[in-house]
């Protein structure tokens, strides 16, 4: 068996994401209200969902299928789909871990946190969902959210906490996946970007890379959002779609958390981890473009700001701009 990645394997979203197994936070981003939200947000470069403006037809055509699944009842499909499909994600990290796989994991459960009851009662609309699969929260209001996570200062008025959600540094997850697989067996080839897909016929016998070819019975395309653009070449194409999101790294921590949350009115998430705290946040739409807006990366660092007692300026890492998706 072999991997191919074209560039270092975890370098790309998995190194940027929120370090959360987010079950608590699993809603689809079509929901009922976001376009007009959208539309505003549009205008504002550093909100936490931005759109570019584009009038190109694959991408026209993808927003207003998005905004035809912006309703009630889609949301809740979507997420209880979504939490379908999650469903053993604890059985299966605890599982690598009793295999030897070594990696960073944290049961610190998560706190979203709300400035606004809009918002946190627009979460609460949805819980039916998450307690039909065994994640009941426990409802916090005032000085509670605040003996939950003495960090926060009176901003965060109403809360909600789900016990079961974890934290897992990625790099050192894909670091040990990695190791794992070469002590099975399993060839990693980094820095190998696939040109072109090789053909008997109808059958797909392997690919072309700047190494040389490579051929096999089976192929496995999980390329993350560069899958829609190789599956067109195939003939099968997904509807997979670029969003890119950012995070931001401090060490060592500003402050001391008890508990991994969500800054939900701004939608940035926080990390306590071993030895740096990690925000992140924001959705943009925009295609397959890596730069990162300081803009964006500004507005996380303000959430911080303006939730946390003690929150004094600190210096963080460069912020992270990665691709992910659908």
């Amino acid at each position: 068996m072999a991997v191919l990645d074209a560039r270092r394997a975890g370098s790309a979203a998995s190194h940027g994401n929120a370090a959360k197994i987010a079950l608590a936070e699993s809603g689809p981003v079509p929901a009922p209200g976001v376009v007009l939200q959208g539309l505003r947000w549009m205008l504002k470069p550093d909100s936490p969902l931005y759109v570019k403006p584009s009038l190109a037809p694959d991408f026209l055509k993808f927003m207003l299928r998005m905004a035809r699944h912006c309703t009630a009842r889609d949301f809740r499909a979507g997420l209880e789909t979504t939490l379908r499909l999650a469903e053993g994600t604890m059985d299966l990290l605890d599982d690598w871990n009793r295999d030897g796989i070594s990696f960073e994991m944290h049961k610190a459960g998560v706190l979203l946190a709300f400035e606004t009851r809009a918002r946190y009662q627009e979460q609460c609309a949805s819980l039916d969902v998450f307690e039909r699969f065994g994640m009941v929260p426990e409802h916090l209001h005032g000085d509670a959210v605040r003996e939950k996570e003495p960090a926060l200062n009176d901003r965060n008025r109403y809360g909600l906490f789900f016990p079961d959600d974890r934290q897992v540094e990625p790099d050192s997850l894909t670091a040990g996946l990695l190791k794992r697989c070469r002590e099975l067996g399993v060839e990693i080839h980094e820095h190998t970007p696939v040109r072109r897909f090789l053909r008997q016929g109808e059958t797909v016998t392997g690919v072309l890379t700047d190494k040389g070819e490579i051929t096999g019975e089976t192929l496995l395309l999980a390329a993350g959002v560069w899958t829609g653009r190789m599956s067109r070449e195939l003939g099968v194409p997904l509807p997979i779609r670029p969003g890119k999101g950012y995070s931001v790294d401090y060490s060592p921590a500003p402050v001391q958390l008890r508990t991994s949350l969500t800054l939900e009115d701004a939608r940035v998430a926080v990390t306590p981890l071993d030895g740096f705290l990690r925000l992140a946040g924001t959705m943009e739409f925009g295609g397959l473009e890596e730069s990162v807006d300081p803009r964006r990366v500004g507005a996380i660092k303000q959430a911080a700001a303006d939730a946390f007692t003690g929150w004094d300026n600190p210096r963080a890492r460069p912020g992270h701009g990665r691709a992910c998706g659908p």
